[in-house]
């Protein structure tokens, strides 16, 4: 693999930041979805038992002891008013997708990188030709050979990138639908025992 990296010439160095961009949203995005899907649980079973005994001054306590992203919804609901709620939703959104669109930049840019590698191999191809006199496969491997493991290494990248933003774009509409539901059925839950929302 390090013979490979060095083949492929300078090219490679962007490309393996790119590599470690990937890797790293991928992570960060797992470990929040398991962390969200945790307290966002965790949150609306306490807010439930809390506001069925009418304890809406707990349960507001309660909300704002948690990430915003997670809390500030229920925290508007309970404060009363759709608009607001639908507000605080977005807002939720926005930040469950934070750094996903590094994924989408590198998964429509890594092929072109690496066909700026390919160019730069051929490039190189012709000066061997050049500076010898002579062509020949054995003149102009090295290039090509650096401008086929550059192609490559452009294309793995993106295809990793596009797989994995287009996994984390579907899972994340899903979390955030059951999360709407989960705060709209709390909405039903204070409607049907006479809690004043607006207190």
């Amino acid at each position: 693999m390090l013979n490979l990296i060095q083949e492929g010439g300078f090219i490679m160095a962007p490309l393996l930041v790119c590599s470690f961009l990937v890797w790293a949203v991928t992570f960060e995005k797992l470990w929040f979805l398991s962390k969200f899907d945790q307290r966002a649980n965790q949150l609306h079973l306490k807010a439930s038992e809390l506001l069925r005994t009418n304890k809406l001054h707990e349960a507001r306590g309660l909300c704002n002891s948690y990430h915003p992203i997670v809390g500030a919804p229920y925290l508007a609901l309970m404060d009363g008013g759709q608009e607001r709620l639908e507000r605080r939703l977005k807002e939720s959104r926005l930040g469950m997708r934070r750094f996903l669109w590094i994924l989408g930049t590198i998964g429509s840019s890594a092929p072109f990188i690496g066909l700026f590698g390919t160019v730069v191999g051929i490039i190189k191809s012709f000066e061997s030709i050049a500076r010898t006199g002579k062509s020949g496969f054995a003149v102009v491997a090295a290039g090509l050979s650096e401008a086929l493991i550059a192609t490559a290494a452009g294309i793995i990248v993106a295809v990793i990138a596009v797989v994995l933003y287009n996994y984390f774009q579907t899972r994340l509409s899903r979390t955030l639908i059951l999360f709407k539901n989960r705060v709209e059925d709390l909405r039903d839950q204070m409607n049907e025992s006479g809690s004043n929302l607006g207190a």
